[in-house]
C-alpha cells in the first residue's frame, strides 16, 4: 500500500511542476487535463501526508515514553502516543478506501436527459418533478444548471428536459440517478382520488473534452432553423436553433434554448461529445464484461432504481433497499443521505471483493 501512496505522491508534485511550465500554462486542453489528473489525486496525497506525520507523531511519542522517568510526563506521553496511534489507524482506513478503483469520469460535468414514461401526461409531471429536485440538489452543490433542451406538456409537465450540470465532482453524485423512477400518488388528472403508478427515465452521460471525441466538420450535417414555443418576438425571426446530425452514428441534436445560434450549436456539439463519449464507454464495458459496471447498475434506462410513494411520504432505493420516510425533504433537493448511501454500499462491495459481489 505504502508503494501505491508513494507514486501517488510523487505523480501529484510532478503535475504541480509541469501545470508551472509555461509551455504547458498556455496550452488550454493539456493544462485542464493535468488539472483534473491533479484534482482526482488530491483528497489521497493530502490524507497520505496527514498519515505521514500522525505516524511520526506516534513514533516521537513512543521513542519518548522509553527515556521518560517522571511519571506525571510518563502518562502525557502515553495519551498523545494513544491519539496519535488511533489516528494513524483512522487514516490508513481512509486510505484503504481511497486506493479503490474510481471511475476516471468522476470529476467530469454532466449531460442529464429525463422522459416521461409510463403513465402519459402523469409522467411527464412527474418528469418535471424530477427537474426541479435536481435542480435544487444542484443548488445546495453549488453546481450550475444549463437547460440544453425542454418539451414541456400542456399540464406543466415535461415530456423530456436535457440540461448540463457544471461543478466539481458532478458526475460522482449524479450518475447513481441514471435509471427508471417510478411514482405513487394521485394524479391531478385523477377525479376519483386513486393512487397511480407512473415512471419517468433518467439518462446521465459525463460530458467528454474535446480533445477525447474529435468531432470531424465533414461528419456533422449541421442545420438552422426558426426557434419555437416561448420566448419573446424574437422566435419566430431569427434563425437561432440548431439540429446537428452526426453522420458515422445517425445521433441528433435539437437545441434552441439559447437566442444565439453560436450558444446552441456550442451546446448542441457539447450533448454529441458526451453521448459520443456514452457510446465509448459502454463499448467498454461490454469488453470487459460485469466486473466494472457496478454494484448500482450501469445508469441503463430500464433498470428500476427507485420509488416514490407521495401518500406515506416514502422514497425506496430499490439497489440498496434503502427506504427514508421523508420523500418532501427528497423532492426539495436533499439526495445526499440517499446518494452516500449509495457511495457506501458500493465502496463495501468492492473492500468485499469486487462490484459483482454486491449484484
Amino acid at each position: 500500500m505504502i508503494d501505491r501512496l508513494e507514486a501517488i505522491a510523487r505523480r501529484y508534485r510532478e503535475i504541480e511542476s509541469e501545470m508551472g511550465r509555461p509551455e504547458v500554462a498556455s496550452d488550454h486542453e493539456q493544462l485542464t487535463k493535468l488539472a483534473r489528473e491533479q484534482r482526482s489525486l488530491r483528497e489521497t496525497f493530502e490524507t497520505y501526508e496527514a498519515f505521514k506525520r500522525a505516524r511520526a507523531d506516534s513514533e516521537s511519542a513512543h521513542e519518548m515514553l522509553r527515556h521518560e522517568k517522571d511519571p506525571e510526563m510518563q502518562e502525557y506521553v502515553r495519551a498523545e502516543e494513544r491519539r496519535a496511534s488511533a489516528k494513524v489507524a483512522e487514516l490508513e482506513e481512509k486510505l484503504k478506501e481511497l486506493l479503490l478503483p474510481k471511475d476516471p469520469n468522476d470529476d467530469r460535468d454532466v449531460v442529464v436527459e429525463i422522459q416521461g414514461a409510463e403513465g402519459g401526461e402523469e409522467a411527464a409531471l412527474f418528469a418535471a418533478d424530477l427537474f426541479r429536485m435536481y435542480q435544487k440538489w444542484a443548488e445546495r452543490k453549488g453546481w450550475k444548471v444549463e437547460v440544453v433542451d425542454i418539451s414541456p406538456t400542456g399540464m406543466g409537465g415535461f415530456d423530456k428536459v436535457e440540461f448540463e450540470v457544471h461543478g466539481h465532482g458532478a458526475y460522482s453524485q449524479l450518475k447513481y440517478e441514471g435509471g427508471v423512477h417510478r411514482v405513487q400518488r394521485v394524479p391531478k388528472t385523477e377525479a376519483q382520488g386513486r393512487i397511480h403508478t407512473s415512471a419517468a427515465t433518467v439518462a446521465v452521460l459525463p460530458e467528454a473534452d474535446p480533445v477525447e471525441v474529435e468531432l470531424k466538420p465533414e461528419d456533422l450535417e449541421v442545420k438552422t432553423s426558426t426557434s419555437t414555443g416561448p420566448g419573446g418576438q424574437s422566435v419566430n425571426t431569427t434563425y437561432s436553433a440548431i439540429r446537428i446530425t452526426h453522420k458515422p452514428t445517425g445521433l441528433v441534436v435539437s437545441i434552441q434554448d439559447e437566442k444565439s445560434q453560436l450558444q446552441n450549436k456550442e451546446k448542441a456539439l457539447r450533448v454529441l461529445r458526451a453521448r459520443l463519449y456514452e457510446m465509448k464507454l459502454a463499448e467498454q464495458q461490454e469488453k470487459i464484461g460485469a466486473q466494472r459496471r457496478g454494484m448500482v447498475g450501469s445508469g441503463n434506462r430500464s433498470e428500476k432504481i427507485r420509488t416514490y410513494n407521495f401518500k406515506e411520504n416514502r422514497v425506496t432505493d430499490h439497489r440498496i433497499k434503502l427506504t427514508l420516510h421523508r420523500l418532501d425533504q427528497v423532492m426539495a433537493g436533499d439526495l445526499d443521505e440517499l446518494v452516500a448511501s449509495l457511495v457506501a454500499a458500493e465502496r463495501a462491495a468492492q473492500l468485499n471483493g469486487g462490484p459483482e459481489a454486491a449484484s
